[in-house]
């Protein structure tokens, strides 16, 4: 490891494409076409693409990789590291990985607090660790970039720290997610919807990840509080899913606040849309994707970043944003020691650029 504690990548890693869907796709084609990384396998979730070279499904060139429904074919390519993209996680198929000495960096987020997990599946998953020597890493743009990484280097300037505010917006309406609309329920009447058993799982998820926060900062939450509301469409609205009705769920807000002596320490606030034409009328300061974020300290901060697609067309894109970060920490994941890891124990991830 270099003196500035940043993972060297002369080495070429093995990876093994696991999902190929909306970040899974762009993830495959990344690993393909750069050279740290060597594809030799993918798992895909479809008899449409099983059976296919890995090149074909991502629009390369092929690769002589096979797509396979079946993990013993992924096991048997002794890959490095499985970057790990399902709809959601299959803990014995994460196990067995594991046990077979193969590194996962994913986009899940169950993984970013090993105190959220069930506590019999984080033993589960710690012995796999340990009998594989393989470690499992989570992180994405969100939660991962904006509600970790970012705030290390913002907080790096004050003194002392009142409140950290991300609102992140993301206009979903492109995307190709039969799975992430049901998961929120864009399309359905509002009484078929539980919308605090959704805000829940978010506050979960997100509530682990600024809870790693604050601790890196040495700081601690007395509680977690989550607040939820929908907005519906006002107008039909076309997407690669299907019609989304006027007058169905088309909107999510939701409130994850970290709680300190009382007040709000840190709070993450997504926006979630598939129209900006929303009952009630809700104001959303930028099209697209993008965070706004507010340092409240001794130096306080008003941060904007947006995706800047040069058309509307290419914010489709968008996958690669939610595929790079877990393939930039593949380094940093092989190399570290085994166990649930996070971003405060594993060196600066950095790009792997082409």
């Amino acid at each position: 490891m270099p003196d500035d504690g940043v993972i060297a990548t002369e080495k070429r890693y093995r990876v093994a494409q696991w999902g190929t869907g909306h970040s899974g796709m762009p993830a495959l084609r990344a690993l393909i076409e750069h050279p740290t990384f060597e594809l030799v396998g993918a798992r895909v979730y479809s008899d449409a693409k099983a059976g296919r070279d890995a090149g074909e499904l991502c629009g390369t060139g092929p690769t002589a990789v096979i797509a396979t429904t079946n993990i013993d074919d992924i096991i048997a390519a002794k890959p490095d590291c499985v970057v790990y993209m399902p709809a959601g996680p299959d803990f014995d198929d994460i196990c067995r990985l594991l046990e077979a000495g193969i590194n996962i960096s994913t986009l899940l987020e169950h993984f970013h607090d090993p105190q959220t997990l069930d506590p019999q599946v984080r033993q589960r998953i710690e012995e796999a660790c340990q009998r594989g020597r393989a470690s499992i890493y989570s992180s994405g743009p969100s939660p991962g970039f904006v509600t970790e990484s970012l705030p290390m280097v913002l907080t790096s300037i004050e003194r002392r720290l009142d409140c950290y505010r991300i609102e992140e917006y993301a206009d979903m309406s492109d995307r190709n997610s039969p799975e992430m609309f049901k998961l929120l329920g864009f399309g359905a009447e509002l009484a078929a919807v539980d919308v605090n058993s959704v805000g829940r799982a978010a506050g979960v998820a997100y509530g682990a990840s600024l809870r790693r926060l604050a601790d890196a900062l040495s700081l601690e939450f007395d509680d977690v509080e989550v607040k939820s509301e929908v907005a519906t469409a006002t107008k039909s609205v076309e997407t690669p899913v299907g019609t989304i009705e006027a007058g169905t769920l088309a909107a999510w807000r939701i409130e994850i606040t970290g709680i300190r002596a009382g007040q709000p320490l840190m709070q993450f606030i997504p926006t979630w849309y598939l129209t900006t034409d929303l009952k009630p009328a809700w104001e959303i300061p930028f099209a697209g994707q993008g965070w706004r974020i507010r340092v409240a300290g001794d130096l306080p901060l008003d941060v904007s970043i947006r995706f800047a697609w040069p058309t509307p067309e290419d914010g489709t894109r968008a996958g690669y944003g939610n595929a790079n970060r877990p393939i930039n920490a593949v380094p940093n994941v092989c190399e570290a020691p085994p166990g649930i890891l996070s971003t405060f124990s594993l060196p600066q991830i950095v790009s792997q650029l082409q």
